[in-house]
């Protein structure tokens, strides 16, 4: 029933629900990150613009639109208390596109809606540069190239494949060009690059909240990619060294400088002792908007790949950042001493930010700390005593590890919670990673011993396909670092204590999330596995061979060419180059396949009739222009004398040209080919029987 209502649709509605479907296709990714009100909006104006195609109703009066249009304007300013900007522009511009198809008439109004479809394919790549959305862009751009190919056929009804054939077609023509300039087009800094709020970026922070890093576990973005050389550590050994953490407000932990930095660097810099196996390892990082990178914890050489590109990278003891935040994804090659020491601060001994904490914040934490710092076993005992008896404390008090551990819940008096560590350390004793991290610095603190907390990631899944790790943001980490005399920062996770798998086999863990995954069973689970290997060792290759393609590798590919470029203006000569030869190549093919004469497809046809009659001998009718009509070569057949030709030939060729005039001058019928279509058919089938009669018997020299 579908199948015959299709059939029935006028050529207007066709190419209008198949322009609202190629619409559609260009901004249905935007739909889910756009505002609701957006999302409805757009569905329900397209769905509406839909109806009336199908029936074929009149569009709604204008002042719906004008109406629609005020309201958009003024829920984007109220979204986004603005019309300029990326998600503003995006916002409008979509809402825009779905009202503009309410008032779709003309072939004018066809265009602007496929140029805004065009640019809204575009705007996708602004938050995802994945193959799988460069695949869905090309399929949108194949679609609305095919709505302009309609667009240019007013005449008759022509298919909707032969419309996507012309437009692969042109897409194909196009991909030499494309892939030249995708080569050689010099890249330009910013012009070439995202805006800085575009794309991805990892869920590191230099800031920590209780409950932010519980937020990340539920986040499986990829955060990084790792290939080592040689056996990778252990899984427990896999920490990826973030920003460090000194200053706690109460609420917050943050970076903050400490004193004695300036007078370290004066005095020759950080003093870190390299001890332990040695790793190298390329890792390839997602943005972060971070200046600190995120690498492998010991990590005292590295550099980004290739050489000489951005960014510039500097370290400071163990930690690495950048002179400017990262913005994009880059490639750093490293070399790790699993067991390295920071031992900076044992030749100041000013060890007060390290001891810092708010004063009147988790005063019972605080008191519970100096009782046992008070014990006669710990009174006198180092760091690592201490600590070994923190972690045991963890062990046996029943603590436990949770990715809902409650930290909105408010006091007892209705307030804010002021006294988080006093919460999750006497009372409740549930928490994640960054509970049991910041309650053991505010703990060892408490005891008089210099402590700091550490994100970044820990573990990392291999991909058997390409056998890279992969690091999820899921698998973003704190841990804690204490003051040993004599060794320096030591490094110990808190959260080992209560959930060793965590860290012992690299086990993130996860929520129940039911659905897809609670029905499979083992075999269609690894399955899904297998074919997510798959999937991210795609597009780990897209990420490296096509979006990393940048300037460096330009110029090393030309140089391996034999080409002598040295910067971007060598490449835009080449560019210039390229588009001149593309010119005079397009200029010469189109010379070359020039018509002799320029004849429309309905002259050209009753040119092939002119000459095919002709052949039988047959003069053309008087004060007639050639080509002449069909039904004026009818009556010059019919006033020929019967000898001339044979009774059915000269019925045939009447019949034919009758046809071929009602085809010309008539109203064509109703779900029936196009009439140029059809006289080209008819005219070939004259030829045939001309050219049979000929072979048959020779034509006259002559007819009068």
């Amino acid at each position: 029933m579908l199948r015959a209502r299709t059939a029935t649709l006028t050529r207007e509605g066709r190419d209008t629900l198949w322009l609202l479907l190629a619409l559609t296709l260009s901004l249905a990714p935007h739909l889910g990150r756009l505002p609701l009100w957006c999302s409805i909006g757009t569905a329900l104006a397209l769905l509406w613009r839909a109806r009336l195609a199908w029936s074929d109703a009149p569009l709604p009066p204008r002042w719906v639109l004008f109406i629609s249009l005020a309201a958009s304007v003024g829920l984007t300013l109220s979204t986004h208390h603005s019309l300029f900007g990326r998600e503003a522009g995006i916002t409008l511009v979509t809402v825009l596109a779905a009202l503009k198809t309410l008032e779709l008439r003309a072939r004018r109004d066809a265009f602007v809606v496929t140029c805004l479809g065009f640019f809204l394919a575009f705007t996708q790549f602004l938050y995802s540069q994945s193959i799988v959305m460069a695949l869905l862009m090309l399929l949108a751009t194949w679609a609305l190239l095919s709505t302009l190919v309609l667009a240019q056929r007013p005449l008759g009804r022509p298919s909707l494949g032969s419309a996507l054939k012309a437009a692969g077609q042109s897409l194909l023509w196009g991909l030499p060009l494309m892939l030249a300039l995708y080569v050689f087009f010099p890249r330009l800094g910013p012009l070439w690059s995202l805006p800085s709020d575009a794309g991805s970026k990892t869920g590191l922070s230099d800031q920590l909240k209780l409950g932010h890093v519980s937020e990340l576990a539920l986040d499986d973005t990829i955060a990084m990619r790792v290939r080592f050389e040689g056996a990778a550590p252990r899984p427990n050994q896999l920490y990826f060294r973030g920003p460090v953490l000194t200053w706690f407000d109460g609420q917050t932990w943050s970076v903050r400088a400490v004193p004695f930095r300036q007078q370290a660097e004066a005095d020759g810099g950080p003093v870190v002792q390299a001890q332990g196996r040695t790793v190298s390892y390329q890792v390839t990082l997602e943005p972060t908007r971070l200046q600190s990178l995120p690498l492998l914890d010991g990590t005292l050489a590295a550099s980004p790949t290739p050489p000489q590109t951005e960014p510039e990278m500097r370290r400071w003891g163990l930690d690495w950042q950048t002179r400017r935040p990262v913005g994009e994804r880059i490639q750093v090659s490293g070399q790790a001493w699993l067991g390295a020491r920071d031992t900076t601060l044992e030749r100041f001994g000013r060890q007060t930010p390290f001891l810092q904490l708010p004063a009147g914040v988790n005063p019972r934490t605080l008191a519970w700390a100096r009782a046992q710092r008070s014990r006669p076993e710990l009174a006198h005992a180092d760091a690592r005593t201490v600590s070994q008896a923190l972690l045991q404390h963890i062990r046996t008090e029943k603590f436990v590890y949770t990715l809902a551990p409650d930290d909105d819940e408010p006091a007892p008096d209705g307030r804010p919670e002021r006294h988080l560590i006093d919460r999750f350390w006497l009372d409740r004793r549930t928490g994640f990673c960054e509970h049991f991290a910041t309650a053991y610095v505010v703990v060892m603190r408490g005891m008089g011993i210099p402590a700091r907390v550490v994100t970044g990631f820990q573990g990392a899944e291999l991909n058997v396909v390409d056998g890279l790790y992969v690091v999820r943001n899921s698998d973003a980490h704190a841990w804690a670092e204490f003051w040993q005399e004599g060794e320096g920062w030591v490094r110990v996770d808190p959260t080992a204590a209560v959930a060793p798998e965590r860290i012992e086999r690299s086990s993130a863990l996860r929520v129940n999330q039911g659905g897809l995954a609670g029905v499979l069973g083992e075999d269609q689970g690894r399955w899904l596995r297998t074919w997510r290997a798959y999937i991210d060792a795609g597009n780990h290759r897209w990420n490296v061979w096509v979006l990393q393609y940048a300037r460096e590798q330009q110029l090393n590919l030309l140089q391996n060419w034999g080409v002598n470029a040295h910067n971007w203006a060598d490449l835009l000569r080449i560019c210039a180059m390229i588009f001149a030869g593309v010119s005079l190549l397009g200029l010469s093919w189109l010379w070359w396949q020039r018509p002799r004469t320029v004849h429309s497809p309905w002259e050209h046809t009753m040119w092939q009739l002119h000459r095919s009659l002709l052949t039988l001998g047959v003069t053309p009718p008087q004060g007639c222009p050639a080509p002449a009509p069909a039904l004026a070569w009818a009556q010059r057949l019919r006033a020929l004398p019967p000898e001339r030709l044979p009774l059915d030939l000269r019925r045939f060729l009447l019949a034919q040209l009758t046809a071929l005039d009602a085809l010309r001058y008539a109203a064509p019928a109703p779900h029936a080919a196009s009439p140029l279509r059809q006289a080209q058919s008819l005219v070939k089938q004259l030829r045939q029987r001309i050219g049979a009669y000929r072979r048959a018997r020779p034509a006259p020299s002559s007819a009068r």
